[in-house]
C-alpha cells in the first residue's frame, strides 16, 4: 500500500482560494437589507461558475451562455442603471457586486461591465422606447449578448477621434468603420455602435451617433482577438462595418455627442475601481491562507517577520482601496459624485491591485505561477483592467486638469 504522504510531499495542494471577507475596518459591516442580499447573489453566482470559468480561461474559452445565465437570472445586470424596467441596485450593491464577481473571476466581472454596465446602461441611456421594448430584458436576463463598439484599431485613449462613419442614404443609414477590443463583439448577440455622423442635414452632423447593430447584418464582420494572457475567459473582437445598413430607426435618439459616450463611461469607471478591490482582495487572502498553510524551516511562513510584515503592507493597501470605494458609492448615493473623483478611484485602485498581487505571487514563490492558485491569473487579468474604460494616463490627466485647471491632452 501506498504511503499517505510520500518523504518530501507531506501537502501536495493547497486550500487558498475561498473567501475570507476581510475587512479590517469594518467598512462593509453595516451593509444590509437589499444590499447585502445583492452581495449574497453575486457570491452565489461565483460559486456557481467559477471553476468553469477558470477552466475556460486556460483554453482561453468563454462560456458565454453560462455567464449571463447566471447574472441574469439573480438580477444582477443592472449594475446600477437607474429605469423603471431594471432592478434597482444602490450604487453601493451595484459596486459589491462588481467586487465580488471579479473576486472569483475576472473575466466574470466584465462579462457584467459589458453586458450590463454599458450595452445595457448605454439601451437604457439613450434608446428609442421601441429599442427598450424590444431589447432591454433580453440584455437584463443575459439572453441576449450585448456590446459597446467605440474604441477602433487607431483611436484608443484618443477615442475623441473615432473614424468610424455613419452615412445617410435615403431611408437607411449606412455604417462604414472598423473596432477593437470589443467585449461580446462576435458573440451573435447586438452592437452598440458609436459612428460620427456624416449627413449635412442633420443636427448632429459631424458629432458622434449610436447605432444598434444586430451582428447578423450584412456586412458586420466580427472576429474573436487571438493570444490574449489577460481575462481570458470572455471575447474581445475586432470588427469590420463594410457599408453596413441599417433602417433610421437602428438609431439611438438620445446620443448626440461624446458627451454621451462619456456619460456611460463614467459611470462604468466606477465599477472598474470596485474590480480592482475584489482581485486585490482575492490575491491578498490567497496569500494570507497560504502563509499559514505553508511550512518552511520547520514553521508556518506566517511565522516569519518578512512575511508578516508584507500581509501587513498588503492589508493597509487593501483597506485603503475599500475605503476608496465605499466613499465612492456614498458620493454616487447622494448626487454628489463628480467623474474626476471616479477616474481618481480608478487610477489608485487598479496601481494598488497589481502592487498586491505581485506580492502574492512573490509570496507563493513557485506555487505562485500555479492557475489553481488563482494568483497569477488575477495579476495577468488586473493587467486588462488598469488599461480599459481609460489609462492610468488618460485618468492622471483628467485629474491633473481637474485640479489645476489647465488641460495637458496634448
Amino acid at each position: 500500500m501506498a504511503a499517505e504522504h510520500l518523504p518530501g510531499e507531506r501537502v501536495r495542494s493547497y486550500d487558498i482560494t475561498g473567501p475570507l471577507d476581510t475587512d479590517y475596518y469594518g467598512v462593509f459591516s453595516d451593509v444590509t437589507g437589499a444590499d447585502r442580499d445583492a452581495w449574497s447573489r453575486a457570491r452565489e453566482a461565483v460559486d456557481e461558475v467559477v471553476d468553469d470559468l477558470v477552466a475556460a480561461w486556460d483554453t482561453s474559452d468563454y462560456p458565454t451562455d453560462l455567464a449571463l445565465r447566471a447574472l441574469g437570472s439573480r438580477d444582477l445586470m443592472a449594475d446600477g442603471i437607474v429605469h423603471d424596467g431594471l432592478p434597482r441596485l444602490s450604487p453601493l450593491a451595484a459596486g459589491l457586486v462588481n467586487m465580488e464577481l471579479s473576486r472569483g473571476d475576472g473575466s466574470f466581472g466584465t462579462v457584467l461591465a459589458v453586458q450590463g454596465g454599458l450595452a445595457l446602461r448605454t439601451l437604457a441611456l439613450y434608446g428609442s422606447d421601441a429599442q427598450k421594448e424590444r431589447w432591454l430584458q433580453s440584455l437584463n436576463r443575459g439572453e441576449v449578448p450585448g456590446s459597446f463598439a467605440l474604441t477602433e484599431p487607431d483611436h484608443g485613449s484618443d477615442s475623441t477621434g473615432l473614424e468610424t462613419r455613419a452615412r445617410r442614404e435615403g431611408d437607411a443609414w449606412i455604417l462604414t468603420g472598423a473596432k477593437k477590443w470589443i467585449g461580446n463583439g462576435a458573440s451573435g448577440g447586438i452592437t452598440f455602435v458609436w459612428a460620427r455622423i456624416d449627413d449635412e442635414t442633420d443636427a448632429d452632423h459631424g458629432r458622434v451617433g449610436c447605432f444598434l447593430v444586430p451582428q447578423d447584418s450584412p456586412g458586420y464582420r466580427g472576429e474573436v482577438i487571438q493570444g490574449k494572457i489577460s481575462l481570458r475567459a470572455i471575447h474581445q473582437a475586432r470588427i469590420a462595418l463594410d457599408d453596413v445598413r441599417l433602417p433610421l430607426d437602428a438609431r439611438l435618439p438620445g446620443a448626440h455627442s461624446f458627451a454621451d459616450t462619456s456619460r456611460v463611461l463614467y459611470a462604468t469607471r466606477s465599477g472598474v475601481a470596485w474590480s480592482a478591490l475584489g482581485h486585490a482582495t482575492a490575491c491578498y487572502e490567497a496569500a494570507l491562507q497560504y502563509a499559514q498553510q505553508r511550512v518552511q524551516f520547520g514553521k508556518p511562513l506566517a511565522a516569519f517577520q518578512l512575511v508578516q510584515e508584507k500581509l501587513t503592507r498588503m492589508l493597509s493597501q487593501l483597506t485603503g482601496m475599500q475605503l476608496f470605494c465605499r466613499r465612492l458609492a456614498d458620493l454616487e448615493r447622494a448626487g454628489e459624485l463628480r467623474p474626476t473623483q471616479a477616474s481618481l478611484a480608478k487610477y489608485s485602485n487598479t496601481r494598488t491591485a497589481r502592487d498586491i498581487a505581485r506580492d502574492a505571487r512573490d509570496l507563493l514563490g513557485g506555487n505562485g505561477i500555479l492557475l489553481e492558485n488563482r494568483v497569477m491569473q488575477h495579476l495577468a487579468d488586473i493587467e486588462a483592467i488598469h488599461t480599459y474604460e481609460g489609462t492610468e494616463s488618460v485618468q492622471a490627466l483628467l485629474i491633473g486638469r481637474d485640479i489645476t485647471g489647465m488641460g495637458a491632452f496634448v
